[in-house]
């Protein structure tokens, strides 16, 4: 048996491809259904995300192209229109990999946690399907574990590699907690909808969501439990809004240094926390010029982003290291677990063989009734049976004078 890890991600795939081949939640249960009627598959797992769509099995060896070509016509796609995107790991290598994507090394953010939940969440669904059993069982917990061990050993996690993630890292430096806090969050697009996420994990007290089109500041709003009201409010919102963060495409600013003098004045100076993320920019720059106000741009941002990406470069080498350590000790719980299962199989031959002997043996001695013939027919037909494979190999090993392997079936019979 062999580890297998084959499938594409954001490095070796356009987004159009990742589409094609994506499994949606529904899908996966008849996918690995599907799957283990395969005959070379003996267990498996599939990962879906936005950024990757990968197979993790157990197979005989050298069935991998079998799998490839599942997956591709599974999605109605032609093997060789999706065999150019394809990575395949095997063995020790499988292992590595599975490893690095659940320590966040392979993923687009380095480092970034939210793979580990979707591995999680992948590995229990497969779990639930039974189609995991001891291998890979014991690699995607020993996975886990050397995630953890990742987060608690290094430093990957610890500093912010997006300015979304950035803005929200430096609300909580000024605040500390955010339970009691508003946030008003300008705009709608990819940007605002990361700061939301961030700030829902970090429990804010409330999001308000202002945008132009209000079916747009809504959509983001039902996923994060957020409140959604038109631009033209913001005015008015500013008086309850303790962070303020906003990423529009307007070509003029959106909020003035009056707007705000106005909004202090009702909030009796409590200060505000404010990013501006837009190029160009939302907030006049004179409001950093304010009183109680924090003002940051996106460019304040870059330079924390870039500095903590060098950061979490160096802890991925660090990483790498407790992988490879890891590597090794899964590799060695695997030998071991499949020297256990050959030598249950080479008993299981060897108990099968001598239940047929007893059977002859005694079919044989209800006719003749000779104790002694028959004790001598069961000897005969044991040794017979149990030589028959070694004396074939040990003619093959005298024609080639493959000395190493004389002298091992040499020490197969031994008259002790």
């Amino acid at each position: 048996m062999s580890l297998l890890s084959l499938g594409i991600n954001h490095q070796t795939a356009p987004i159009d491809v990742r589409e094609k081949v994506a499994f949606s939640g529904g899908q996966v249960d008849d996918a690995l259904r599907d799957l283990q009627k395969i005959s070379v598959v003996k267990e498996s797992v599939i990962v879906s995300t936005c950024n990757r769509t990968e197979i993790y099995c157990d197979i005989e060896v050298d069935t991998a192209q079998t799998v490839s070509q599942w997956l591709s016509r599974y999605h109605g796609m032609s093997d060789d229109a999706l065999l150019p995107y394809i990575y395949q790991h095997t063995g020790q290598e499988a292992a590595r990999h599975l490893f690095r994507v659940a320590s966040g090394l392979d993923s687009m953010v380095l480092g970034e946690p939210q793979i580990l939940g979707q591995l999680k969440t992948c590995f229990d669904q497969a779990k639930s399907g039974k189609s995991v059993d001891s291998i890979l069982e014991r690699l995607f917990q020993h996975s886990f574990n050397v995630a953890k061990r990742v987060r608690t050993d290094t430093e990957i996690g610890s500093h912010a590699v997006s300015v979304a993630f950035a803005a929200v890292n430096l609300s909580r430096q000024i605040f500390g907690n955010l339970n009691s806090l508003q946030a008003l969050l300008i705009g709608a697009g990819e940007t605002i909808e990361l700061v939301a996420r961030h700030l829902t994990s970090q429990q804010i007290g409330k999001i308000v969501i202002a945008n132009r089109s209000l079916d747009n500041a809504q959509r983001i709003a039902q996923e994060v439990n957020a409140s959604a009201v038109q631009i033209n409010s913001v005015p008015d919102q500013l008086v309850n809004a303790d962070i303020v963060i906003s990423s529009t495409a307007s070509q003029l600013p959106i909020l003035g240094k009056g707007a705000i003098e106005n909004a202090l004045e009702k909030r009796k100076h409590r200060p505000i926390f404010m990013v501006d993320l837009a190029v160009p920019r939302d907030i006049e720059t004179q409001v950093g010029q304010l009183d109680d106000i924090y003002l940051y741009t996106v460019d304040d941002l870059k330079n924390v982003v870039d500095e903590n990406l060098r950061s979490r470069e160096l802890a991925a080498e660090a990483a790498q290291e407790i992988i490879n350590l890891e590597v090794k000790a899964f590799d060695q719980w695997l030998c071991t677990h499949q020297s256990a299962d050959h030598i249950r199989e080479l008993r299981q031959k060897a108990q099968a063989i001598k239940q047929q002997c007893i059977d002859k043996t005694l079919s044989q001695l209800r006719q003749d009734n000779d104790v002694d013939k028959a004790i001598e027919r069961l000897a005969n037909m044991l040794t017979n049976k149990m030589l028959h494979g070694p004396t074939i190999e040990m003619r093959k090993a005298l024609q080639e004078q493959d000395e190493e392997t004389i002298r091992f079936l040499q020490t197969l019979i031994s008259p002790d």
